[in-house]
């Protein structure tokens, strides 16, 4: 039940976050929503994410706030 709300607190601070997918591909943003599935990444310059989060590897939160 962490998870739940480590998300939750990304989501109202809307800080940065680096997510590795299964892949190993890296992508940051912020998140903006998340359920029991999946996790929608905001990006600016870039097309926001519908990421599954059995493709998630880990999230990472960046310092910083959000520009």
């Amino acid at each position: 039940f962490e998870e739940a709300g480590f998300l939750k607190a990304l989501g109202e601070r809307q800080n940065p976050v680096s997510v590795k997918l299964m892949d190993g591909q890296i992508v940051q943003g912020w998140i903006e929503y998340y359920d029991k599935n999946m996790v929608r990444l905001t990006r600016e310059g870039a097309p926001n994410l519908f990421i599954f989060k059995h493709e998630i590897t880990y999230i990472a939160e960046e310092s910083g706030k959000r520009k």
